[in-house]
């Protein structure tokens, strides 16, 4: 007993070196966590140029501060609230309303909802001040002559016509999160004794809420970002006070500090986004054939639900399309079609595609990095790269540019005092530059969607491809990456179309030779030849339909996949 007793009383046997080998394997933070953050930080990286100019003194920021912030801040807070209020009812309503109910027309508008995103914002002003001859730049005016919108230069009017362009953000992801639900839910509130509308109202717009929350913190980081809109239409927001500064005093020191304000305001917004989220997850496999079928609308309910549709159509897309068809025939007529029109949209194409495959690999990449490990380091750093979109695309411009010069000197002079090469100037003289600087604008663009996609892939399939041999890169490759296909390519439709109307920051870094439809309407309107911008600006229009029709096919797709 003794000899038994002191055996046991010693040391315990050393764990098996397997076991210690997976707590280490356990502890140690996957490669893709890794990487997705340093992704982000690559992204994040230049817009601290923003908030590091307050250790520079500009040359009257306390002037500024005192004579432009107040109004410039009040006026952009207003935006956001106003956007975001208006386009979160609006495209999360449609969606809901296209989504669980049938009703006259329901197929055409269901695709044709999403046509308002193929308009840029400045675009539609530019048409409504001349309908309504407040800048009238041709003879032909589809609604005569003498008619008046009161009030339309101001905030208001700001934010009726920035959120009547900015609701698909909502619809689109909103629609997609609708689609992919089960019935089973709806029928299963219903066997309680809930209604059919109080039944989709108590549990399938909960289970959209992610998609809705980050559709709705694009639109309104999209409102605080607007320049063109706001200077037409005479609203002192925070970017135009930034362009004020920096164009008009050539105070960049100034002006950087002023779009610091911006990125708080960012910064507030995405932790608003988060509170609106949650801790909560929601998961759905949904089944062939268990999609939910809308329930018919029939009568004078049918008809109230398609015609204020019409209305939003007819006022935000059909009649501006057409103003702009009339201006630009009479532009031909008169033989004032500017000649590089055919250059501009190869450029715009070229710098959309490749801006697009850039974002969409960094939105997937941060995503999956959170998905495989998500530590306090990787959720700030990813909503920090999502910061861009909150910026104004000439701040964007500068804060890459600086850093790029520096890396494009420093590769000439190794270039030359090495190899003997000239290489010139590698990224601020190809569209290298251009591509880095979209990238940190419209990074958030994509990542938004990824993520929300990423959010409703249950966690039960992670492990059970890990638990028959799978490593995370096959993972990512053969079970996430198919079923993220239509966030995919959401994101990638969304980002083409951002950068096909996007004006600052390509008119700033464009290469020689590079100048995109929106840098032809600005340089028209600029130099006031406003009868040879409404070509230019009906083709912006034109062009960013093509990927928003692909969109639409996608979705389409995507909810006979799952009736099928």
């Amino acid at each position: 007993m003794t000899a038994v007793t002191a055996e046991s009383a010693g040391p315990a046997p050393a764990a098996p070196a397997g076991a210690a080998r997976a707590r280490a394997r356990r502890r140690r933070m996957p490669g893709a966590a890794v990487l997705g953050v340093v992704v982000a930080i690559v992204i994040t990286a230049p817009l601290l140029a923003v908030p590091s100019t307050w250790l520079t003194d500009g040359f009257g920021i306390d002037a500024i501060v005192r004579l432009l912030l107040p109004d410039a801040l009040r006026n952009s807070i207003l935006l956001a609230v106003g956007v975001g209020g208006l386009s979160l009812p609006l495209g999360g309503g449609l969606a809901l309303l296209v989504s669980f109910y049938d009703f006259p027309g329901r197929r055409w508008l269901d695709w044709a909802l999403v046509l308002p995103m193929a308009m840029p914002s400045y675009v539609l002003v530019y048409v409504v001040l001349g309908l309504f001859g407040l800048a009238t730049p041709m003879q032909s005016n589809l609604l005569g002559e003498g008619l008046s919108i009161p009030g339309i230069r101001s905030t208001g009017g700001a934010i009726v016509i920035l959120s009547a362009v900015l609701y698909p953000y909502v619809y689109v992801l909103a629609r997609s999160a609708f689609i992919g639900q089960s019935r089973q839910p709806i029928e299963a509130a219903r066997s309680l004794g809930l209604s059919y509308r109080r039944a989709v109202w108590r549990v399938a717009v909960p289970l959209a809420r992610p998609a809705l929350a980050a559709g709705t913190a694009l639109v309104v980081m999209e409102a605080l970002a607007d320049f063109g809109t706001v200077d037409l239409l005479g609203v002192q927001a925070l970017t135009s006070a930034i362009y004020r500064v920096w164009n008009g005093a050539f105070d960049q020191a100034s002006g950087l500090q002023l779009a610091s304000v911006l990125v708080g305001l960012a910064l507030t917004l995405l932790v608003v986004e988060q509170a609106l989220r949650g801790r909560a997850r929601y998961h759905q496999a949904l089944g062939r054939g268990d999609a939910l079928v809308p329930r018919r609308l029939v009568g004078w309910r049918g008809w109230l639900a398609t015609l204020p549709i019409c209305a939003l159509l007819l006022a935000v897309f059909v009649l501006p399309v057409a103003q702009l068809v009339a201006w630009s025939a009479e532009t031909i007529a008169d033989g004032a079609v500017d000649p590089g029109l055919r250059d501009a949209i190869g450029s715009t194409l070229l710098l959309a595609g490749l801006a697009a495959g850039a974002t969409v690999m960094s939105g997937t990449i941060v995503a999956y990095g959170l998905r495989a490990r998500s530590t306090a380091v990787g959720r700030v750093t990813a909503r920090l790269a999502t910061l861009g979109y909150a910026i104004p695309g000439t701040v964007v411009a500068v804060a890459v540019y600086v850093p790029l010069v520096w890396v494009d000197r420093h590769l000439i002079d190794v270039a030359d005092g090495v190899f003997g090469l000239d290489v010139g100037l590698v990224f601020t003289g190809t569209v290298l530059g251009l591509v880095l600087a979209y990238l940190v604008r419209f990074h958030a663009l994509a990542f938004f969607s990824i993520e929300a996609r990423m959010q409703g892939i249950p966690p039960s399939l992670d492990d059970a491809a890990r638990s028959l041999g799978a490593d995370r890169t096959r993972l990512l490759a053969d079970v996430h990456v198919p079923l993220l296909r239509p966030g995919i390519a959401t994101a990638a439709l969304l980002v083409l179309v951002d950068v096909m109307k996007e004006l600052p920051i390509t008119a700033l870094l464009r290469p020689l030779g590079r100048d995109t439809l929106a840098v032809t309407v600005w340089e028209a309107t600029k130099d006031s030849r406003v009868d040879t911008a409404a070509l230019p600006a009906l083709l912006i229009v034109l062009v960013s339909l093509v990927p928003v029709v692909v969109l639409v096919r996608v979705r389409q797709g995507e909810a006979r996949a799952g009736r099928g």
